[in-house]
């Protein structure tokens, strides 16, 4: 099993790649998904990543309070303001603009921990952050969304709360829970969670995809363009802050990666409940869904071999 998951993960990028280009330039093997089932699989990632975490994952917060504040604070102000500045400078529309800062707003996702793993990055840190920013998300991504498009659109708040609480927090609990009191058991599926992991990452792609093929045909240029700014900016940002807070070469690589990757999954997913008649808004974060995986496994190539 453990080739298999060595192989899984070190192509993970490529293989959502192919994933998401078949699902569309052939939407019809992937668009018997439904949409609906995305929350299943994002609960499924949820939950895997639960089971991994320990009591001392959560020791780096009291030994390193000011990261994780930083990381906080990076988190929802650094790209939910590259979101709405490049919606603004690429004159998107309310629906597309929802979207993009839809991605801005959401926590990091798990994927971020992965590849601060293969950039040889504070691991830590990385594990921490994405645990506190996903815990409070139910606080501030509604608060945070509502604030930037409280004038362009209407942001069911409630709805949103709802859906992150049942999809995040509970998933990731449960898996805590059970990593607490049986713990032997769950070590004997660690080999296995990356490779479910991936398979519910390429099955939000491929469902996302498939179901929004042509509107991604008619703007997926501007929103690509977007899309690949607001990513790269989070890297350069969160490498930039790394740096003025004098963090160490393995802190400053899991800060930018962290700040860079989100968890565009949720975002495409709570596009579609927080704004149901905006068709669009669950465009960018499928297209999120599929770059910042490829980005993510190039920068981390490049940060391994930065010592």
């Amino acid at each position: 099993m453990k080739p298999i998951k060595d192989f899984v993960i070190k192509y993970m990028a490529l293989i959502v790649l192919v994933i998401a280009l078949i699902s569309l330039f052939a939407p019809k093997s992937a668009i018997w998904i439904s949409t609906s089932w995305i929350n299943y699989f994002l609960m499924a990632v949820m939950f895997g990543m639960g089971l991994t975490l320990k009591p001392e994952s959560f020791v780096l917060v009291f030994k390193r309070p000011q990261d994780i504040i930083c990381g906080i604070a990076a988190q929802y102000t650094i790209m939910p303001l590259l979101a709405f500045g490049l919606s603004r400078l690429f004159g998107l529309d309310p629906a597309l603009t929802a979207g993009v800062i839809l991605v801005g707003t959401c926590p990091g996702g798990t994927a971020s921990n992965v590849i601060t793993y293969f950039a040889k990055g504070d691991i830590a840190l990385s594990v921490s952050m994405t645990s506190v920013n996903t815990l409070i998300a139910p606080i501030l991504t509604p608060l945070v969304t509502y604030f930037l498009l409280q004038t362009t659109v209407e942001v069911n708040i409630i709805s949103m709360l709802v859906a992150i609480v049942n999809v995040i927090v509970i998933p990731i609990a449960l898996g805590f829970i059970i990593n607490r009191y049986f713990a032997a058991v769950t070590q004997k599926l660690i080999d296995f969670l990356p490779i479910v992991s991936v398979v519910a990452i390429c099955m939000i792609v491929a469902t996302v995809v498939a179901h929004n093929a042509e509107k991604i045909y008619a703007c997926g240029f501007l929103v690509l363009s977007v899309v690949i700014l607001h990513n790269l900016l989070g890297y350069l940002c969160g490498f930039v802050l790394g740096k003025i807070l004098r963090m160490e070469s393995a802190r400053i690589k899991a800060f930018s990666i962290e700040i860079g990757m989100q968890n565009s999954g949720l975002a495409a997913s709570l596009a579609s409940t927080a704004f149901p008649m905006l068709a669009m808004a669950t465009v960018p974060g499928a297209i999120f869904s599929v770059w910042h995986n490829i980005s993510g496994a190039i920068l981390a190539e490049i940060y391994r071999r930065w010592k």
